[in-house]
């Protein structure tokens, strides 16, 4: 069972319908729970008890975390028993966070850690590792990773950070499990923090018709971009990408802004349809995403692409290393490791490391060009002139769109090959035909036109939201909600690929 699916839409109603009929809070929190579990289980049932082991052993561990120290001592032991006091509960969180990277290590990254020792020791003997290559082949044959399990490693990890920090932790262990096993989120987020998602269980009530209705609307918006648009993108950038030897600049540069276009509408769908589901169900999750792709800088782009990824590594990685406090040099680094740990928390392979590492190089470049134009007048004034912001926005989004190809085709192999071949390469003979002609059934410059209006659309939709801050109004809403869904339903593709944030 997946979101925009017959099945998915009987559950949700179901649930609505079960969940709003009982009164008590504890019965709809354990409703939640159950319809949770069913619809984690109706995709990966084995790992079920996984999910349930390693939220109970968050839960009590955050609770040893924040129990209070023992006041019953001596005043003269007070600084000992404090200090002993500060030491265990590091020690917890440091357990607490292990085992949770211990997951994530051990489904994800143990068979790239082979491979890579396995290279390593290649290059210095004349045996390339073979024993080390079977042993990751194996993993990844008979080990399948959990669904969500980075976005549930890291909010466990949130939790237990917030709660070291001073936050309380909670008693209410129905309350915990409803959090972490929200179904809306638990497949590929938003990432949410406790203690807000917290405050709505406790003043939960059955929304008003405009919440209804926004619920109803984000829901078919997300089919709409997930459906209609990133799928069929999706056909392109899969003919184009999987025929790289044969296809010309040209092309390459064509499958490039589309699977930019591509992702984006995917994971923004993908989101739009689990806060609709949410709203439906009282709750409000973050927002992810804010027209990233309008972004004139790399820093703008990160607070507003995968919004609540960005606050999790500022706030749980980027402060602790010291933020900007250490100097100029000290906050580019630690931004260069941010996105490096970005890089690799979205996959096992090289080219999910190199993408961090560009965008950590493009967020260092920022941080320099902005103190360099703190003490130059006219670096500010270019800045801040119209050219010097489609300059910026140029620059930007190139690099972005640039670096999507690592993340598409995370094989440095396959990525350096694209690179290889993004100026000056004809494609094959027959590639225009078998690639637009007969199956797009569409000649590249058209693509082109078509791919151009998509930009067109969400320019005008920015302008409307961003700059005139209009809206469309409720009744207008609920007149399209069906037009939507049923024109999502009726040009979508024969077989409709999983959400690409799935892997992750």
């Amino acid at each position: 069972m997946t979101f925009l699916t017959l099945t998915y839409a009987l559950f949700l109603l179901s649930t609505l319908g079960i969940f709003w009929a009982v009164e008590r809070r504890s019965v709809r929190l354990g409703i939640l729970i159950a319809a949770s579990l069913v619809f984690y289980g109706s995709l990966q049932i084995q790992y079920v008890p996984l999910l349930l082991v390693m939220t109970l052993i968050t839960f009590y561990v955050a609770q040893a975390i924040g129990a209070p120290m023992d006041w019953r001592v001596e005043e003269s032991d007070w600084q000992f028993a404090q200090a002993d006091w500060n030491q265990r509960r590091l020690k917890l969180l440091w357990v607490g966070i292990g085992l949770n990277l211990l997951l994530l290590i051990g489904f994800k990254y143990l068979p790239f850690g082979l491979e890579s020792v396995g290279g390593v020791m290649g290059q210095f003997s004349a045996d390339p590792a073979p024993a080390t290559q079977a042993q990751a082949d194996w993993i990844r044959q008979h080990l399948i990773a959990p669904l969500g399990l980075s976005f549930f490693s890291f909010e466990c990890i949130a939790y237990l950070v917030d709660i070291y920090r001073g936050a309380p932790a909670t008693q209410d262990m129905l309350k915990f499990f409803a959090y972490k096993l929200f179904f809306p989120k638990l497949i590929s987020g938003p990432i949410t923090r406790f203690h807000p998602f917290a405050a709505q269980i406790q003043t939960l009530k059955l929304p008003v018709s405009s919440q209804m209705i926004e619920g109803l609307w984000l829901i078919a918006c997300g089919a709409i971009k997930k459906l209609l648009l990133a799928d069929h993108l999706g056909t392109v950038v899969n003919l184009i990408f999987s025929n790289v030897e044969r296809a010309g600049s040209g092309d390459l540069w064509l499958g490039t802004l589309a699977y930019g276009l591509q992702i984006y509408l995917d994971f923004s769908g993908y989101v739009d349809v689990a806060r609709g589901g949410a709203l439906l169900l009282g709750f409000e999750l973050p927002q992810n995403f804010d027209f990233p792709y309008f972004s004139t800088s790399i820093a703008d782009f990160w607070r507003r692409w995968h919004m609540t990824l960005g606050d999790w590594l500022r706030n749980y990685l980027y402060f602790p290393l010291g933020g900007s406090r250490g100097g100029l040099w000290r906050t580019c680094f630690n931004l260069l490791l941010v996105m490096l740990v970005a890089g690799f928390w979205h996959g096992a392979a090289w080219g999910f490391v190199i993408w961090g590492l560009l965008h950590g190089v493009a967020l260092a470049l920022h941080r320099l060009t902005a103190s360099a134009s703190e003490r130059s007048e006219a670096l500010r004034f270019w800045w801040n002139s119209p050219p010097g912001i489609l300059m910026a926005w140029g620059l930007t989004q190139m690099m972005v769109f640039v670096s999507w190809i690592f993340f598409r085709l995370p094989n440095l192999k396959d990525s350096i090959l694209v690179f290889q071949r993004l100026l000056g390469q004809n494609a094959d003979v027959q590639f225009a035909q078998k690639v637009y002609v007969e199956t797009l059934q569409i000649d590249r410059l058209h693509l082109a036109y078509l791919l151009g209006l998509l930009l067109l659309g969400m320019a005008l939709s920015y302008l409307l939201h961003r700059g005139l801050k209009l809206q469309l109004a409720w009744t207008m809403k609920i007149l399209l909600v069906p037009v939507c869904l049923f024109l999502a339903w009726l040009l979508a593709p024969n077989e409709a690929p999983p959400y690409i944030y799935f892997d992750f």
